[in-house]
């Protein structure tokens, strides 16, 4: 949500903003209708102020036995008068906040400009990939001999769902236990077990409402499937004014996440890539204002530090005007390398949503001592999407008979295993 003081003063900034993601200038309709809502709020005012005027009248004329039905007249004409306007009042706000709505963050002064992902940035690589004397497969080949079954779970729930059996299955749930320990052990993030169902003010106060209403699934009881924890994490400060010396408030979370990909028809329909369910660890933060850029780069470093542990070779870039998303200001994406694939594929999204979420939920802090309050700021990033590092491990730990070494870092978890046997 965009800050409506800043429309007034700064239009001309509010277009220039709009253009770099491609979008029409909007200023002046805006600041139109916002201008509308305030005289009309100042009309309202008026008119209840005239009314309290005569009512004090009419009680003076009725004690010296006057008249006061002209009086009265005036004031049952203003009241009329006023909840006609008041509705048309609760009318227009709610347009314009539903207009403001839809305007996605604006981008951070140092992001790239371009249309498309064509235009993304690579910042920095970490790892050489793996040079096999075989040729390498893509981790649905793989699978099939490992425990991975597309079939049942169609059966089941239809397409871009996935069935996991035996030590496969396991080394998921390792994974992901190996993740949320360096998250919390090593960089101070809290685990938190949140609700996987959310009303509509949540998926509002992150920016997945209403624009991307037809992307969540949605029960009978009108609750959303979450489409990754941080919605819920981000959102566990909404409505809140938190102490700055709270702040950052560092969160992470495993849980399943839901999304209808009604907007990637067609693609990435085989394997575990793009799924209907998927698992993640996610990492929320919630800073002040000046925290914000160097939390986002210790937040990329965490995720990071996952592949690091595992031996994954990746990329990280920053992603350009044109591929940045709704919510953000500003965004890493890290690549893993898939070897069956022969391309670095994205497992985790970093963002900095600056105060955008926050105006929406209206989170706030304030300093100790004082009485105004401001926005906090908001990140959020994977840490990271546990299905996709699993396909990474398979496709860059792969043998020629097909089995699979298991990273050193996640035995523990395995109770010492070191190997996936095919069909065993």
């Amino acid at each position: 949500m965009i800050d409506l003081k800043w429309l007034r003063e700064e239009p001309e900034a509010l277009d220039r903003a709009l253009a770099r993601r491609g979008l029409p200038p909007l200023a002046a309709g805006l600041r139109e209708r916002d201008a509308a809502v305030r005289a009309l709020q100042t009309a309202v005012q008026e008119h209840q102020a005239r009314r309290n005027v005569l009512s004090k009248e009419i009680g003076r004329a009725r004690g010296q036995g006057g008249e006061a039905a002209a009086l009265m007249a005036e004031v049952a004409a203003l009241k009329e008068r006023i909840q006609a306007d008041e509705e048309l009042l609760r009318a227009r706000q709610a347009a314009l906040e539903e207009e403001l709505a839809g305007l996605p963050n604006m981008l951070a002064d140092d992001v790239p400009d371009g249309a498309d992902e064509s235009a993304n940035v690579e910042l920095r690589r970490w790892g050489e990939p793996r040079r096999f004397d075989f040729a390498p497969k893509e981790h649905d080949d793989l699978g099939a001999a490992l425990g991975m079954d597309f079939a049942r779970a169609a059966k089941l729930s239809g397409a871009r769902f996935v069935t996991l059996f035996g030590r496969l299955a396991r080394l998921e749930r390792a994974l992901a236990a190996f993740m949320l320990d360096l998250q919390t052990r090593e960089h101070g993030y809290t685990e938190v077990a949140v609700p996987y169902l959310v009303r509509d003010n949540v998926l509002y106060g992150t920016g997945q409402l209403p624009k991307f209403a037809e992307e969540q699934f949605r029960t009978t009881t009108g609750h959303w499937l979450i489409p990754t924890s941080e919605v819920a994490l981000t959102n566990l400060v909404a409505e809140e004014i938190l102490d700055a010396e709270a702040m950052p408030l560092r969160y992470t979370a495993y849980t399943p996440c839901f999304r209808s990909e009604a907007g990637a028809a067609g693609k990435d329909t085989k394997g575990m890539i793009r799924q209907h369910q998927f698992s993640k660890v996610e990492l929320v933060s919630i800073t002040r204002a000046e925290q914000s850029a160097a939390e986002h780069e210790r937040m990329t470093a965490c995720a990071e530090a996952v592949l690091q542990r595992l031996g994954l070779p990746y990329r990280v870039l920053v992603l350009c005007s044109g591929d940045t998303g709704f919510q953000s200001q500003k965004t890493y994406d890290i690549e893993v390398w898939l070897p069956g694939q022969g391309r670095y594929r994205e497992i985790s999204s970093c963002s900095n949503c600056g105060d955008f979420q926050a105006r929406r939920m209206r989170a706030r802090w304030r300093a100790k001592g004082e009485r105004a309050t401001e926005f906090v700021h908001t990140l959020n990033g994977s840490g990271l999407a546990v299905g996709r590092t699993l396909v990474a491990v398979l496709e860059n730990f792969q043998e020629a008979d097909g089995g699979v070494r298991i990273p050193e870092a996640l035995r523990p978890f395995m109770d010492g295993l070191e190997r996936l046997n095919p069909d065993g």
